[in-house]
């Protein structure tokens, strides 16, 4: 699915439930932390080596899919086009002095 589809299914989505009134830039930005959040929890007190689960896997996916389904509600409401955004910045970064990392 496209990004234009992807948008026109959400915002359906929100319309048909009434929800588009609690859409508010603060609220979304909460929503938004909230489901990022929940990312976490996924791997709180997991070792960073232990795989996950198949069931951590699909928690996990329902995580990331609420999280991005926040952050496009986000971009559309403020004109952004993610993909050129995330083009923006990574050009950004390209341009930036980054410290050395021994590990």
């Amino acid at each position: 699915m496209n990004y234009k589809d992807t948008v026109n299914l959400l915002r359906n989505f929100r319309d048909q439930r009434g929800w588009a009134k609690y859409h508010n830039l603060k609220d979304l930005a909460i929503s938004l932390n909230l489901e990022a959040s929940e990312v976490l929890e996924i791997f709180q007190w997991q070792p960073s080596d232990q795989p996950l689960t198949d069931e951590q896997k699909q928690h996990l996916t329902e995580e990331l899919a609420d999280t991005m389904i926040y952050l496009i509600y986000m971009c559309n409401k403020l004109g952004i086009d993610p993909g050129q955004a995330i083009k923006e910045k990574v050009h950004f970064n390209q341009t930036r002095t980054w410290p050395k990392i021994d590990r």
